[in-house]
């Protein structure tokens, strides 16, 4: 193995292993380093993947990689104690090839993605943490690995090391993640045949569904839950801010339990096996907490540049965009033979003009705004509950007076005047 490549990818996640991809398959010499015991193996639970942005790297990937169910209804729920409001959108064009979205197991399409990367040229060496980035002269020239002689060197080193990105933080690319820029999620792996879930989620066979749960899923703390459909398993969640679980004191599992025992939830799991548990953090700073993403010699990607559309619950397709748009910078400093921050600086103009920065910028400041303002979750979700049992319940009570009574809980004491604030701060956040 020759001590020095052209790029040294830190991290076999979906944006490391998009830009590896990239690169070797325009001839660079490319090592990946994964600290798991394989690519994936520290993602090992059910997400969406989204076809465009994998398509971008491999036409048509979708015949052959390891996918659950194509996803052609996506439903979301405004959640109370025990009623849920709910809308869905559901598209025979997305039951038809190429598709729009899939469900997957991470680890299994990461392996798939690895193997991908090696055929194309790329080395992917697992098991080995990298320390530290070795720095020259004010230029990152490798990596410092915890193997006996392992310091390898590059023309340029990709941090896609996640969320924590120990190296961006000793790099000073960012400092330590204040609690309400990161969530911690929880999920569970459900076992259930094929035809059960197909027959709960009124899908035809093959097909699949995704579920966003907003409010009683988390316990009016800023967050989602969600339910996915795979092929034989069922993934459900649930995340908030780091921030309101350890204000609350509540225990990330309980959330877990109380989702699943929601008169809403129960049926769709009832009978099924848990065979599997997972905790994460999922970088939610948005925007406004974008790192520092180009220096000399070295770049951030993915969830180590806090890439990910919480409102959207998007990740890994920001994460291979961002993974892409670097490898594409790299290729063309590898051409002209400069590695500093000026010729590396393409990816971070590419990335800005890319929908990755604009739709984070859009909201960038709506998690901010839920967190400070909670009567957007714990009074005006459960108010639209009430809202439609009321309205739709008969029992002799006039129209009228139910919408009296509808109107006092919305403002729960507050004034009109509070309550068009509030509308319209939430429609500044979203607009």
């Amino acid at each position: 193995m020759p001590e020095k490549f052209d790029v040294i990818v830190v991290g076999a996640g979906a944006a490391g292993l998009a830009a590896a991809y990239k690169m070797a398959r325009e001839g660079l010499a490319v090592v990946v380093i994964e600290r798991g015991d394989y690519p994936g193996a520290k993602n090992v639970m059910g997400g969406v993947l989204y076809r465009a942005m994998m398509e971008e790297l491999i036409p048509e990937f979708w015949k052959e990689a390891p996918l659950q169910r194509p996803v052609v209804e996506q439903r979301f729920w405004l959640m109370d104690e025990d009623s849920v409001v709910t809308t869905s959108y559901k598209g025979q064009e997305w039951a038809k090839e190429p598709y729009n979205c899939f469900t997957v197991f991470r680890g299994q399409f990461d392996q798939w993605f690895a193997r991908k990367c090696t055929e194309a040229g790329a080395i992917i060496i697992n098991e080995t943490t990298v320390e530290s980035c070795i720095v020259e002269n004010e230029r990152v020239v490798g990596v410092r690995t915890n193997r006996p002689d392992g310091d390898l060197y590059a023309n340029v080193v990709v941090l896609a090391d996640g969320v924590n990105s120990l190296l961006g933080k000793q790099l000073g690319f960012h400092s330590e993640w204040q609690p309400q820029q990161v969530a911690l999620a929880v999920m569970e792996e459900l076992k259930l045949p094929s035809q059960v879930i197909e027959d709960r989620f009124n899908l035809d066979s093959g097909m699949g569904a995704t579920i966003e749960i907003f409010g009683g899923g988390t316990v009016g703390m800023v967050g989602t839950a969600f339910i996915y459909t795979n092929k034989e398993h069922i993934s459900i969640g649930v995340g908030a801010l780091l921030s309101q679980i350890r204000e609350a004191k509540v225990r990330p599992y309980d959330l877990l339990e109380n989702l699943k025992n929601h008169p809403a939830v129960r049926p769709l799991i009832r009978n099924s096996e848990p065979v599997e548990y997972y905790a994460h953090l999922i970088p939610e700073g948005g925007y406004n907490a974008i790192p520092k993403l180009v220096g000399d010699g070295v770049m951030a990607i993915g969830d180590a540049a806090q890439l990910v559309n919480g409102i959207h619950r998007e990740g890994s397709n920001l994460a291979m965009t961002s993974g892409r748009l670097a490898a594409e910078a790299i290729i063309r400093a590898h051409k002209i033979g400069e590695f500093n921050e000026r010729a590396l600086s393409h990816y971070e103009i590419n990335l800005r003009d890319s929908f990755v920065i604009k739709d984070l910028k859009k909201y960038k400041d709506t998690s901010r705004l839920f967190e400070n303002q909670p009567q957007y979750f714990n009074q005006y979700i459960p108010a639209a509950n009430m809202a439609l049992r009321e309205m739709l319940t008969v029992d002799g009570i006039s129209k009228k007076d139910k919408q009296k009574l509808i109107t006092r809980r919305i403002l729960s004491g507050r004034s009109m005047f509070s309550l068009g604030k509030d509308i319209y701060q939430a429609w500044r956040a979203v607009k």
